[in-house]
């Protein structure tokens, strides 16, 4: 082991912690991990990213499934599309994805800018909505009850297809597409995003990557079991640390790793 990999398993430490002090944040630091300190290919690293966030999801998706918070309708109507969206991009799309997507005057387009690019506008996404607050009246849709929308659907499924190319779980999108078209109350509409999550990428993995790629399972797991840890101690830290101004400086953090991606994807060419 070499010390880039022992800093990529602090990492994974990291990611635990940070999962454990905001709730999010798994995948958008999972890839980059991945992918620069331990040199997996796009592949591997978003397939293994959807088995890291669909875990440590599982724990959260059992407290919630406990707690009776989860709306099963919405699970149904929004998640499963979006399942069938990641599957199909796992189990079809990736395994046939070319190397080299297409060349435009010299310029060669490749499977790997392809990913990662859409992966670091996730990052931004992500860093703008924790830097901005919604402009949604909370207490209103707490007093609402669930509606179906036809949006349900078509944006589950969507959704699904861009979070099973980047490896992401989708959390911080799922949430408010929760709120603000079914009408859920927010704890209801975290609870149930977290089964989703959990299935989206679980489901991914198992019936898609499993069937095509090697796993190294003994990484996985102590990379896991890391990331495990890093989630107690985060849990245990909540109550000494303000939740709000984490945020803003892990937004910030992830704005310097969408920055550091493009470079190295686009730029440099790694």
């Amino acid at each position: 082991m070499n010390w880039i990999e022992i800093i990529g398993y602090f990492g994974a430490l990291f990611i635990g912690l940070v999962m454990g002090l905001t709730g999010s944040g798994g995948s958008i630091l999972s890839i980059p991990i991945l992918a620069y300190l331990f040199h997996y290919d796009e592949k591997t690293a978003t397939a293994y990213s959807l088995f890291i966030v669909g875990i440590t999801a599982l724990l959260g998706a059992g407290q919630s499934l406990y707690n009776r918070l989860v709306n099963f309708k919405s699970v149904w109507i929004f998640g499963i599309p979006a399942i069938i969206g990641v599957l199909l991009v796992r189990r079809i799309v990736m395994p046939v994805l070319p190397e080299v997507l297409f060349h435009i005057a010299g310029f060669e387009f490749t499977r790997r800018m392809f990913i990662f690019g859409l992966f670091g506008i996730l990052m931004l996404l992500a860093a703008y909505t924790m830097l901005h607050k919604a402009k949604v009246n909370l207490a209103e849709i707490d007093n609402q009850s669930f509606q179906f929308h036809p949006l349900m659907v078509t944006e589950g499924f969507f959704l699904g297809v861009f979070m099973g190319l980047i490896g992401a779980g989708g959390g911080f999108l799922i949430v408010p597409a929760l709120m603000l078209i079914a009408k859920l109350p927010i704890k209801e509409a975290i609870a149930t995003s977290l089964v989703i999550v959990c299935l989206n990428c679980l489901v991914g993995f198992f019936l898609g990557d499993f069937f095509y790629m090697t796993i190294d399972w003994n990484f996985l797991f102590v990379f896991v079991g890391i990331s495990f840890i890093g989630i107690l101690i985060g849990g245990i830290l909540t109550k000494l640390v303000n939740s709000s101004k984490l945020k803003k400086v892990f937004a910030y953090f992830i704005v310097l790793m969408a920055a550091f991606i493009f470079l190295m994807e686009f730029f440099i060419k790694v």
